[in-house]
């Protein structure tokens, strides 16, 4: 493999003029954190245990971090749908600050027999041109009865082998394993298979086949087909390789005013019920809010009932890049007898000076995904996701945020996201949210300003009765901290006590533009995100950041 180099604003060699004001901005994070140098250099990063109990076991000291920006949903001429290059791509990503990507092209007999040898080799290439990028081979698996997840694989002999092997053996598409509706002869079938899947995929990284292996699902409530039951079957499958989900998908530009049409909303989120959507969904659940998935978005809602059992969900932002707005480029044409199926790969795009049809930012264009790690590396990228140490904004929000939940009497660092503070009942408690605004203005020309620092707290009750339950009844906004006007870097303390039960805390922000009460009540959340009108969806009018969780384990609950 080509000997990784460090990002420009770490690597000491790279003089602060050579930067841009973010580059030196993350640049004074990392010091900050203790790793600038030798102490951030490539290395692996040992991967998290997990206790006996299936929850996992991130507690203790908080780590020193430096946080990676990322994308794990990118497209490129190996997908069907898709135009670009993999140079195109990761030129893009460089230029807008990304450190880490996935390319994970949607599956396809064309891919499976003919395009994912041609992408590792081209993978290879952008790895050898892009020395300071972490670059991912990933593939778009189609969930048996379900929508669909990135896939991806740590570096190795056999990161290519395994998605294939994968692609062919698990895909829903492939196999037509599709069928998911309610009391359909297929649907159990599909949805055991889909957990059979993910189970394979601990087994090689057990085994030692590939060095790691992650799963993200992918736009989940898009089609309202991915029920509640589904989740959590995939997610206790193996929680060290099913992590999470996207919190917001991709396509953020779908509806710019008098782009696509009057109907148009961000993500794509355009859908109605159908018979393979859970009946369980209201129909508000197919829209976007702030750019959010319902299932993200909802304070009290399917995200915190998964959390309100106290096992681990990350969540994730990405660009889902197949077609940028605004982009002159188009699909170039195919030559006589061949197509995707017989290639697997689609021909270069051309320049047509004319802007085409698309709904999609480029890679850390809009949206970003920012993954803490004690070092860098691929090992390191895919350790920090595993443990939940995610954040993640639209519209280069914040250039930094770093949370730690710590014992008033407790002389150490505490915990950060993803992880568990141990606290006897009645112990006073504090929440550090540091905060480093933005230092210039993002890819539209505007400096991008924090309006508020909300904070979600939920209670944890433990495994629930109804696999498919999306409501967690004491989840709520606890505290909104007015943070307008403040520049550079602050920190908010916010006091908590620990009660009767086991609780957790997240957070979230927004530039304050577009509030509304949230989908549960006033009472839950007074001023959360909202859906737009059709066809006038501005993305970078409405940013907002979520964190991930902090859990608080209290003795005896």
């Amino acid at each position: 493999m080509t000997k990784q180099q460090l990002p420009s604003w770490a690597d000491p060699s790279v003089h602060p003029a050579d930067l841009d004001a973010q580059g030196v901005s993350r640049r004074g994070l990392l010091r900050r954190a203790g790793l600038f140098g030798a102490a951030f250099a490539l290395g692996s990063a040992a991967t998290p245990a997990f206790a006996s109990s299936g929850k996992r076991a991130f507690g203790g000291d908080d780590p020193r971090l430096a946080y990676l920006v990322g994308d794990h949903h990118v497209h490129s001429v190996y997908s069907h749908d898709a135009k670009y290059t993999f140079s195109q791509q990761a030129q893009a990503a460089a230029r807008y600050g990304l450190d880490w990507m996935v390319f994970n092209e949607h599956s396809n007999f064309g891919h499976a027999y003919y395009g994912a040898k041609m992408e590792h080799a081209e993978i290879v290439k952008a790895r050898a041109e892009n020395p300071r990028q972490l670059i991912f081979q990933g593939l778009e698996w189609y969930i048996p009865a379900a929508e669909h997840c990135t896939v991806f694989a740590a570096p190795g002999p056999h990161e290519t082998d395994l998605l294939t092997q994968f692609e062919l053996a698990y895909d829903g598409k492939l196999l037509n394993y599709t069928e998911g509706s309610a009391g359909a002869a297929d649907t159990a079938r599909n949805e055991a298979h889909a957990v059979k899947a993910i189970k394979w995929l601990a087994e090689q990284r057990r085994s030692g086949y590939v060095d790691d292996v992650l799963v993200l699902a992918n736009h989940p409530l898009r089609l309202g087909i991915d029920s509640p039951h589904e989740m959590r079957g995939w997610r206790d499958a193996a929680p060290e390789i099913m992590i999470g989900m996207e919190g917001a998908p991709g396509a953020q530009g779908a509806a710019l005013p008098g782009w696509r049409g009057a109907t148009s909303i961000r993500g794509e989120y355009e859908n109605k019920p159908s018979a393979q959507s859970w009946s369980g969904y209201p129909t508000d659940a197919y829209l976007t809010y702030g750019g959010f998935d319902w299932a993200t978005a909802t304070v009290g809602g399917l995200w915190d009932s998964m959390l309100a059992e106290g096992s681990l969900f990350s969540i994730t932002t990405n660009s889902d890049n197949h077609r940028t707005v605004f982009d002159t480029w188009k699909n170039g044409d195919w030559p006589a007898g061949q197509n995707f199926d017989n290639t697997g790969r689609l021909p270069d795009p051309v320049n047509t000076d004319t802007p085409q049809p698309g709904s999609d930012f480029w890679p850390g264009e809009f949206s970003r995904t920012h993954v803490g790690v004690t070092r860098y590396g691929y090992r390191a990228v895919m350790a920090g996701l595993r443990a939940g140490r995610v954040w993640v904004d639209h519209g280069h929000l914040l250039d930094g945020l770093d949370v730690r939940v710590k014992r008033d009497c407790d002389a150490g660092r505490g915990v950060t996201l993803g992880g568990r503070l141990r606290v006897r009942k009645g112990e006073k408690i504090t929440l550090y949210v540091t905060v480093t605004s933005a230092s210039r203005a993002n890819p539209q020309g505007i400096l991008p300003e924090l309006a508020h620092v909300d904070v979600i707290r939920g209670a944890v009750r433990g495994p629930v009765g109804d696999r498919d339950g999306w409501k967690a009844p004491d989840t709520r906004v606890v505290q909104t901290q007015d943070v307008s006007g403040r520049k550079g870097t602050y920190t908010l303390r916010i006091p908590l006590t620990a009660g009767d039960e086991s609780f957790y805390v997240r957070l979230r922000g927004s530039d304050g533009k577009r509030h509304g009460t949230g989908y549960l009540g006033a009472s839950v959340d007074p001023h959360g995100p909202i859906p737009h009108e059709p066809g006038n969806g501005d993305p970078w009018a409405d940013t907002w950041f979520y964190s991930n969780p902090v859990f608080v384990d209290v003795a005896g609950a």
